[in-house]
């Protein structure tokens, strides 16, 4: 190597030597300088100083009285002089009980209690989300909030801390009662998760609760009723789809993915359908082709409110579409329905529904709703 080589080769390294100290000069100077500003700036929503300043979205700590149903002793968390880094938590207003975990009681529901030792989401009954469709019933996770003193809904994928749960499981639907053997696996289930966690826990007993769970599912299949008026054209005339479609859409109602024409209620649930009389779904596509000897309108009784009331509403429906389409209107054997078949059949519909409120189910309620699922 040349003598010029190396004199330009050592000009080269002063060159990048001084760059690199320049920059790193202005560096620290920048660094100094937002130091100073963040210093005077706000607080850093994720860090805590100390119990006198509370995170920005967290409430200040306040004692806690205790009441009914109101958590039984208030968590506190440890604050040192150090910077605590802590989750931010949005404020929200008091939830209110929320109505699913209001239905839920020993004669409908086997339901297990667990009092954490400390607040915790929901999300700690890892094993109990993975197995919740296990046990061919229900199965509903309720919990006393920490920061609103309410039961309500708890989900596996939320930050809602609670002091309590109830893991209940629904005791009979129209699938008939929960067996002795499912609810033993669903005690045992919950109790595994309750020792992972070192939760204490209330187990009602299994046999208690599978004799409730026959005795439901007795009562609702005895009230269990479907009221139904068919309207069929006179002769060998088919109906089509089209006008079906057209009849349908008169009164409110909207085919739906079940194959069925649905109106609603003045909630949005379902009132009254309108199916196909020989059970073949009716399909958007199809409409304009398909024919049928037959349709039925069909009345859910437990599932709806005043279900007398809701039964003059399918009649007149009934009789309008029958005008309309022609038809006439006949039970299951083609016997055209008289005017005095008909009130038999409602006043069997009103007794339908004073035995139901009789035992403690409302027609139409959120709890004749799930039972009758």
């Amino acid at each position: 190597m040349s003598e010029l080589q190396i004199a330009l080769l050592a000009i080269g390294c002063a060159v990048v030597v001084v760059v690199y100290g320049y920059g790193w000069w202005q560096q620290r100077q920048y660094r100094r300088k937002f130091e100073t500003s963040f210093r005077n700036s706000h607080a850093d929503a994720l860090y805590r100083g100390s119990a006198d300043e509370p995170a920005i979205g967290m409430p200040p700590a306040q004692p806690q009285q205790e009441t009914a149903g109101a958590v039984d002793e208030a968590m506190a968390t440890p604050v040192t002089g150090e910077m605590e880094r802590i989750e931010p938590v949005v404020a929200s207003a008091p939830l209110l009980l929320d109505e699913s975990c209001a239905l839920l009681n020993a004669h409908s529901d086997f339901i297990i209690e667990l009092h954490l030792q400390e607040a915790a989401p929901a999300a700690m009954l890892d094993g109990l989300w993975q197995r919740k469709f296990d046990f061919g019933k229900p199965v509903q996770v309720c919990g006393l909030s920490l920061n609103s003193g309410q039961w309500e809904r708890a989900v596996a994928e939320g930050q809602t801390l609670y002091s309590r749960l109830r893991v209940a499981l629904q005791l009979a639907d129209r699938g008939g009662a929960a067996s002795a053997a499912k609810l033993a696996d669903f005690r045992d289930l919950v109790q595994g998760v309750a020792n992972s966690i070192r939760a204490d826990i209330t187990v009602p007993d299994v046999q208690d609760a599978h004799r409730c769970a026959v005795e439901l599912d007795a009562f609702c299949a005895e009230v269990d009723q479907m009221a139904g008026i068919n309207l069929v054209p006179p002769g060998e005339r088919l109906l089509t789809g089209a006008r079906i479609a057209q009849a349908a859409a008169l009164h409110g109602m909207a085919l739906e993915s079940d194959g069925a024409f649905h109106l609603p209620d003045a909630h949005g649930r379902g009132l009254l359908t309108l199916s196909n009389m020989d059970s073949r779904p009716f399909q958007r596509h199809t409409l304009e082709t398909a024919t049928t000897a037959g349709i039925t309108l069909l009345l859910d009784v437990p599932r709806v409110e005043d279900p007398a009331a809701q039964f003059d509403v399918m009649l007149r429906i009934a009789r309008e579409m029958a005008i309309e389409l022609q038809l006439n209107l006949v039970d299951d054997q083609r016997v055209v329905l008289s005017d005095t078949g008909l009130a038999r059949i409602r006043e069997q519909i009103a007794g339908v529904a004073a035995k139901m409120s009789e035992h403690g189910i409302i027609p139409g309620s959120a709890q004749a709703r799930r039972l009758f699922s």
